[in-house]
């Protein structure tokens, strides 16, 4: 090594060897959806491989239930009592369509031009939820008595003369008519709707509307091209929400109906409790479920979304 050479520079230190994961915490995530998986368990899936053995029985209550795997109690349900389907899906796509119509300007309202009244109206959304259920239904029973100022309303500005002609009341009367059933349905599920388009619209940045102003978009336009389409996500998860307990709701239309406005959840209720036919209860049950899933699918195929609030 001659003088003009500079020493070579010490070798780097070996860096210290990483340490193992600990093992303790792995499964942890598990331990915390433990006592979701088993309330699903319990409540959920073992009720439905219940009700499942229970479709493909046959027998009587008073010699016992067998499975026999008669898979045409199906077919039996749904050909005996296909109507009440049909009118299930009537009833509630009309009240959905309602709670729309109703929820959409109010949910705008209460995201954009509240102000402090916000906290105000929303509470008196939610207000209905602390009623039971029942009562709310009966009191629709009151307000759309005959000879009330609600039908009185209606007759002088000649609505029922429509809705007759439509078949969805009798003469001069609202109770124990389709009509009825649509309103209480209506009534009891609009905080479904309103709650998701109120979540989904809240979430829409202002200045999106200020950019469509400075672009001369007029308030429809900007209505149309940005507020709608951004709310879609509250527009699907409020319907679904609405529509799937609404079709095997069975309370509005046994206390506002009639024997002619049946829906599918006043057959399995009566097939449960009075006549005591479990598997065509079940079946009917299943057949309801599996409708809602189809058409659940098929909808949220359509509407181009599937970011559900």
């Amino acid at each position: 090594m001659t003088l003009t050479e500079a020493p070579a520079p010490p070798a780097p230190a070996a860096p210290p060897p990483a340490a193992r994961p600990r093992r303790r915490g792995r499964f942890t995530p598990y331990w915390l959806l433990l006592p979701g998986i088993l309330w699903l368990l319990v409540f959920f899936a073992l009720p439905m491989v219940y009700q499942a053995s229970t479709s493909v029985q046959t027998g009587s209550l008073e010699e016992g239930y067998e499975v026999t795997w008669h898979v045409a109690a199906y077919w039996d349900a749904l050909s005996g009592y296909w109507p009440q389907f049909l009118r299930s899906v009537a009833y509630a796509a009309a009240a959905t369509t309602l709670c729309l119509l109703l929820g959409y300007p109010l949910a705008y309202l209460i995201a954009f031009r509240a102000g402090r009244w916000r906290n105000l109206i929303m509470i008196l959304v939610i207000a209905p939820f602390f009623t039971s259920f029942l009562i709310r239904t009966l009191a629709w029973k009151t307000i759309l008595a005959d000879g009330g100022p609600v039908v009185g309303a209606l007759n002088a500005l000649h609505v029922l003369d429509v809705t007759g002609w439509l078949g969805w009341t009798a003469g001069d009367r609202v109770l124990a008519t389709p009509l009825a059933v649509v309103c209480g349905l209506t009534y009891n599920f609009l905080p479904f709707m309103i709650l998701p388009l109120y979540s989904s619209l809240e979430r829409i940045d202002g200045r999106l509307h200020e950019a469509a102003g400075d672009l001369y978009a007029r308030p429809v336009t900007t209505f149309r091209k940005v507020t709608f389409p951004l709310s879609m996500p509250g527009v699907v998860s409020g319907t679904l929400l609405t529509f799937i307990p609404a079709t095997g709701d069975y309370v509005n239309a046994d206390l506002l109906g009639s024997a002619d406005t049946r829906m599918v959840g006043n057959v399995i209720q009566t097939q449960f409790l009075r006549v005591l036919d479990y598997p065509t209860a079940a079946a009917l049950s299943f057949v309801l479920m599996a409708a809602i899933l189809v058409m659940v699918t098929f909808y949220i195929r359509k509407s181009g979304t599937e970011d559900l609030v």
